[in-house]
């Protein structure tokens, strides 16, 4: 009978608890009205930002540091246009007037931003991310998260995606199935997935 996988967190042995509240930063990155009104809306978008929501409130209860990340596009550009409405941050997710925001022009929220300088200076150690979408923004900044030594955990309720066309042979993949194969992805390495933000708070008893 063959075994069932392991991601490489367990074949090392590494911790696979949730990142604790009080030594984490909150990062939310492109919670922005693109995905809802603008060019690229996301499947279940409406429930991601109502868990956003509830993620935000948790860490604003547990005076956690949270940072902003929003892109900005070229200017009359299709997506993003720093002129335009669709940058706006979603209102049910507004930054408080002591909540950084950091704009970004890539994937990757460090990049090119003063987001590491922002953690680093909070003195937090482990990042709790948020946002849209899943497979890109969300996937880059874990990823890159890992190069500037953080842990990092991601709340999968509170990220969101797109269909997407399969470019081996054509068709499209689903939202669904591509929202849980980049957590999968990001699971294996580079990230703690918990469900909810419920299951965020209660891996932490």
């Amino acid at each position: 009978m063959t075994a069932p996988p392991k991601i490489l967190l367990q074949i090392a042995g590494a911790s696979l608890h949730a990142s604790p509240l009080k030594s984490s930063a909150l990062i939310l990155i492109d919670h922005q009205m693109e995905y809802v009104t603008g060019a690229l809306p996301l499947a279940g978008i409406g429930a991601a930002i109502a868990e956003m929501g509830r993620l935000l409130a948790t860490a604003r209860r547990h005076q956690v540091p949270v940072f902003h990340v929003v892109h900005h596009g070229r200017r009359g550009g299709p997506l993003f246009d720093p002129d335009g409405s669709q940058i706006a941050i979603i209102p049910e997710v507004s930054p408080d007037p002591n909540e950084p925001v950091i704009v970004k022009s890539l994937p990757n929220a460090f990049a090119g931003t003063p987001l590491q300088e922002h953690v680093r200076d909070s003195g937090r150690t482990e990042l709790i991310i948020a946002g849209f979408a899943t497979h890109m923004c969300v996937s880059a900044t874990a990823r890159a998260a890992l190069d500037h030594g953080y842990r990092t955990t991601i709340v999968a309720a509170a990220v969101a995606t797109r269909d997407l066309p399969d470019p081996l042979g054509g068709g499209v993949i689903a939202a669904d199935s591509l929202h849980r194969a980049a957590l999968a992805a990001l699971a294996d390495r580079f990230a703690i997935i918990v469900a909810d933000s419920t299951a965020l708070q209660a891996s932490l008893c």
